[in-house]
């Protein structure tokens, strides 16, 4: 028998799926991000298109920081925070996902992985994304400290495939169905 209200249990339980709301490419260091209705996820690089694919790592899967998400709930907390609207390209995230809690999708166990499933891509959460100076200039006096605790998630891509808008996100333990594409 089971408990399943063990916390091992209940960090694995999200209540509906969420939605990916837009995806944002940031072509080249300094440029604005270009939302795009489709992406392509590539496995162990990032989205292509995006700066972070151009950026080699030694680790046998890549960088940790290929893709960045956003939870799009939070935008209006930081826009709160500043006291104006907050067009979500300015915060430099690629994927801005609702209707799920992102910062849930960190396990809080090392041996029980979670992962977040966005059609047929999967990625692995890798940590939080932490503000740069560029909030500051981007959003206003503030706009740093606006996005503590606000500015999302990196991940690095486990199962690379096309991304689009409207997509279902899942947050998933289930890593035995998951193949790796090289």
């Amino acid at each position: 028998m089971t408990d399943d209200t063990s916390l091992r249990n209940l960090t694995k339980q999200f209540t509906k799926p969420g939605k990916l709301e837009a995806i944002y490419l940031r072509p080249q260091h300094d440029v604005a991000c270009l939302s795009v209705p489709h992406a392509i996820a590539i496995a162990k690089l990032g989205l292509e298109g995006d700066r972070a694919i151009q950026r080699k790592s030694p680790k046998p899967l890549g960088s940790n920081r290929q893709v960045t998400l956003i939870q799009a709930e939070h935008i209006p907390v930081v826009a709160s925070l500043i006291g104006k609207p907050v067009d979500a390209a300015l915060l430099r995230r690629n994927l801005v996902v609702s209707g799920i809690n992102l910062l849930a999708a960190k396990s809080l166990f090392k041996d029980q992985p979670l992962f977040i499933r966005i059609g047929e891509v999967v990625l692995e959460v890798t940590g939080p994304c932490e503000p740069c100076s560029k909030m500051e200039k981007l959003l206003g006096h503030g706009g740093y400290n606006a996005m503590r605790g606000h500015g999302g998630l990196t991940a690095r891509v486990i199962t690379g495939g096309s991304l689009s808008t409207g997509t279902a996100v899942l947050i998933t333990p289930d890593y035995a169905s998951i193949h790796w594409r090289d």
